[in-house]
């Protein structure tokens, strides 16, 4: 069975653990990073969860911090659900080929942080998404398979992908809506995966509530382009290395809603900068889903039987004390 990793502060010292019983294990050694955790620090893991050996501290008493670390690579998967395909005015079907965008690692931020709206977004969303952490170093292309996934996969976590859509969309700018700091909260644990779960990848449930309502909820055997094919293409593009992070898409619910006219619209070269988001920001606003100050989000991914169990992710949305013009 996996290892629920917890990566937190105290005293301001940052220390790692292994969540037991609701309690946190304390490792007796440091890492400075998930990729130098998993370098020389899973093992460690394992004896403890084993024997017990181990300071214990209450969760209620530490500030959980975001297990995966910087700098580290955060490649994305867009559009990887019908139902998320649909509501964006894209054809529902799989598409011929991966959607694969970036995302800052200074967006990342604590299960329990604070997302902090910058003060000119107003069509700030959220998205739910699996992230896969990366275990083995990749330079060259491979051919990752099913039955050896778990080779290049170490482990899960929940990542919110959050997104400020009125920059994302009318300037075309997916790296810059979608990395302002804060908008990854990621955690609360890193799910330290047994070989023998890698294929549990394939049957988790995400679910997302805005205000305690229900706003998304799918299992990942609804991804259209799967973990291993994903990693297969990626490795012949790009390097990634240990602790680096894929995160696989979310699915539908989003507040975001746009027909496929008015994604041709905020599409459109030619429609001017200020028509575009004056209609995007209209139109949209009136649905009436978007996140505003004071909204809390809470995600959740586990396997049905919950033997899998990524921990419970809850952020509160703030206006940033800051003008951006």
């Amino acid at each position: 069975m996996g290892l629920q990793i917890v990566r937190f502060e105290k005293d301001n010292q940052v220390q790692w653990g292994v969540i037991s019983n609701h309690s946190i294990l304390v490792l007796k050694n440091s890492y400075d990073s998930l990729a130098h955790f998993l370098e020389e620090g899973t093992e460690e893991a394992r004896d403890v969860k084993t024997h017990g050996t181990s300071e214990i501290l209450s969760l209620g008493e530490v500030n959980i911090l975001s297990p995966v670390t910087k700098p580290a690579r955060i490649v994305c998967q867009g559009a990887n659900y019908s139902t998320h395909r649909a509501e964006a005015g894209l054809e529902a079907a799989r598409p011929p080929f991966n959607m694969i965008f970036s995302k800052s690692d200074s967006s990342l931020c604590g299960a329990y942080s604070e997302i902090v709206r910058p003060s000119n977004v107003k069509l700030l969303d959220y998205e739910i998404e699996l992230g896969l952490v990366i275990g083995k170093e990749i330079t060259e292309a491979v051919d990752v398979t099913n039955q050896n996934l778990h080779e290049y996969v170490a482990g899960l976590v929940i990542v919110d992908d959050v997104s400020a859509r009125d920059v994302q969309l009318s300037e075309g700018q997916w790296l810059k809506g979608k990395s302002y700091r804060t908008f990854g909260p990621t955690g609360p644990y890193f799910y330290l995966l047994d070989k023998e779960e890698i294929n549990e990848i394939h049957n988790l449930e995400l679910n997302l509530w805005v205000n305690d309502e229900l706003r998304q909820s799918a299992n990942t055997n609804q991804l259209l382009f799967k973990p291993a094919e994903t990693l297969t293409e990626l490795s012949g593009i790009m390097d990634l290395s240990k602790g680096d992070l894929v995160i696989t898409g979310t699915t539908g619910g989003v507040a975001l809603n746009l027909s496929k006219e008015e994604l041709t619209q905020v599409s459109s070269p030619v429609v001017p900068y200020g028509e575009k988001l004056s209609s995007l920001v209209q139109g949209q606003l009136a649905k009436g889903k978007y996140l505003n100050d004071g909204d809390v989000i809470r995600c959740s991914i586990k396997s049905p039987d919950g033997r899998i169990d990524l921990g419970e992710q809850v952020n509160k949305v703030v206006a940033s004390k800051v003008t951006i013009s």
